[in-house]
C-alpha cells in the first residue's frame, strides 16, 4: 500500500489546522509545525463572517466545537462633543439571507478548538518548531527548524502568519511599514447599555482622532479595540504591564460615551500593537512551496476579513488540489505549479483589493479636528445605503462559493 502524500504545514494558527483537516479528509498526510510552545493565549478575538463560516461548515462537527456569538445589531455612534449621538442602527439580516451572519469568537478559544479538531482527526501537531530554511528537491521539500530538526514532505504550505518565516525563506526579508495607526484592545463584560435588551451588537464609536469597535464574543463578554494615530508601537500581541493598563483604564478613553468608557474601565487585560503594511507579493509560491493567509496577504483589521480570507484561500487550494490531483498522490512540481498559479490568479486580485479597502477604512475612521470629524460622521450616516448593503450581501454570498455549491 502506497503511503499517503505528506504535506508540511508551517503554522498552527487559524489557517494551518483548518487546511490540515481538509487535506486529511482528501487522503493526504498533513503535519503541522508551529513556532510557539503550545496553543497561545495571545490575541483578542475575530469576527467570523459568512464567507469564512461557510468554509468551516464543510468540516463535519467543527462549528459545534467553536464557542461564538452571532451579532444581532449593527450600531454606530458619534462621541464628538459637538455631535454626540447615535449615527446608525440596523438589524443584521445576513444569517436569514446567507445562512450565516457575523459571529464573534475569542481568538485563543477558537485556536484551541481548531488544534483539537485537527488532532482528533489524526493530524500531528508539533509545537516549538520554527521554520528557518527550506531546501527544495525534484519531488520533495526539506524543512529545517530552529531547534535543529528537519522534516521532508511532498510540498509545503506556509500558514505562519504576519511574521512568516516561510515567506522570508522564499522571498527574503522585507521591511514592514508602520501605518501611523495603533490599536489598544481588551475583553470586558457586556456594558449596562446593552444588558437586558436581547442585543448582541457590533458597534463603532467615532471620536476626534479615535475610533472604537466592539462586538460580542459570548453571552457575557465583548471584545473591543481602539484605533488612534500615534507614534510607532511594537507589533506584538502582548499584554501591557499593570501600570500601563491602569493608566489606560483611567485615561481619556474611560470617559467614552455609549458604553465605550465602561468597556475600557472593566477590561480583564489590555494589549497594544502597531498596524503595519507589508509589500504586496506578485506571486505566493516558489517551486513546491506556497503561502496562504496572512503569510501571503497580511491586512489591517478594519474590515474584519483577515481570517475569513485565509479560509477562502484554503477552500480554493483544496478545490484545485482535488481538480488537478484527484488521486491525492505525490504531485509533480509541474502539477503543483499549475495549482499554485491558478490559486494566485484567482486570489491575488481579490485579496489585494480587500487589503486596500481595509487601509482606506482605517483612514476614514480615524480623523482629527471637529470639522473633519463631522464630515466623517456624515460619511458613516450614509455608508450603509441599501445599495452598499446589497453589494456586501452579494460578495459574502458568492465567495468562496455559493451556499450549497461547494466543489470540495
Amino acid at each position: 500500500m502506497t503511503a499517503a502524500t505528506k504535506v508540511i504545514i508551517a503554522g498552527g494558527g487559524i489557517a494551518g489546522p483548518v487546511l490540515a483537516m481538509f487535506l486529511k479528509a482528501k487522503g493526504y498526510d498533513p503535519v503541522i509545525y508551529e513556532r510557539t510552545d503550545g496553543p497561545t493565549d495571545m490575541g483578542l478575538s475575530l469576527a467570523l463572517q459568512p464567507n469564512g463560516l461557510r468554509v468551516l461548515e464543510l468540516i463535519p462537527g467543527l462549528l459545534d466545537k467553536i464557542v461564538r456569538c452571532r451579532v444581532t445589531d449593527s450600531i454606530s455612534y458619534s462621541a464628538l462633543h459637538e455631535d454626540e449621538c447615535e449615527l446608525t442602527r440596523s438589524k443584521m439580516q445576513l444569517a436569514e439571507i446567507l445562512g450565516h451572519g457575523i459571529e464573534g469568537a475569542r481568538r485563543p478559544v477558537l485556536l484551541r478548538a481548531l488544534i483539537e479538531g485537527a488532532q482528533e482527526r489524526g493530524v500531528p501537531v508539533h509545537f516549538s518548531h520554527q521554520v528557518v530554511d527550506l531546501e527544495q528537491h525534484e519531488e520533495s521539500v526539506t524543512v529545517k527548524f530552529a531547534n535543529g530538526k528537519t522534516d521532508e514532505g511532498s510540498f509545503v504550505v506556509g500558514c505562519d502568519g504576519l511574521h512568516s518565516n516561510t515567506r522570508i525563506s522564499l522571498f527574503g526579508k522585507e521591511e514592514a511599514v508602520f501605518t501611523g495607526l495603533t490599536q489598544t484592545g481588551g475583553i470586558s463584560p457586556v456594558p449596562e447599555i446593552y444588558k437586558g435588551k436581547d442585543v448582541h451588537p457590533i458597534f463603532n464609536i467615532y471620536g476626534d482622532g479615535v475610533h472604537m469597535i466592539g462586538y460580542t464574543i459570548n453571552e457575557t463578554q465583548i471584545s473591543w479595540a481602539i484605533t488612534q494615530r500615534e507614534a510607532e508601537a511594537k507589533e506584538t500581541w502582548r499584554d501591557m504591564d499593570e501600570a500601563k493598563q491602569k493608566e489606560f483604564k483611567e485615561g481619556p478613553f474611560s470617559k467614552l460615551p455609549f458604553g465605550g468608557g465602561e468597556l475600557v474601565r472593566t477590561a480583564d487585560k489590555i494589549i497594544k500593537y502597531g498596524l503595519y503594511d507589508r509589500p504586496e507579493l506578485q506571486s505566493w509560491h516558489k517551486g513546491r512551496v506556497v503561502l496562504i493567509g496572512d503569510a501571503a496577504h497580511p491586512t489591517s483589521p478594519h474590515l474584519g476579513q483577515g481570517a475569513n480570507q485565509a479560509l477562502e484561500d484554503i477552500y480554493h487550494l483544496v478545490r484545485l488540489l482535488v481538480k488537478h490531483n484527484p488521486s491525492a498522490g505525490a504531485p509533480s512540481t509541474a502539477t503543483l505549479g499549475s495549482i499554485f498559479a491558478e490559486l494566485e490568479q484567482l486570489r491575488i486580485p481579490r485579496t489585494s483589493e480587500l487589503v486596500k479597502k481595509a487601509r482606506t477604512m482605517g483612514d476614514v475612521r480615524v480623523v482629527s479636528g471637529v470639522e473633519a470629524c463631522k464630515r466623517r460622521n456624515e460619511i458613516v450616516r450614509t455608508m450603509f445605503t441599501p445599495e452598499v448593503a446589497k453589494a456586501m450581501m452579494e460578495d459574502l454570498g458568492k465567495n468562496p462559493f455559493e451556499p450549497g455549491r461547494s466543489e470540495i
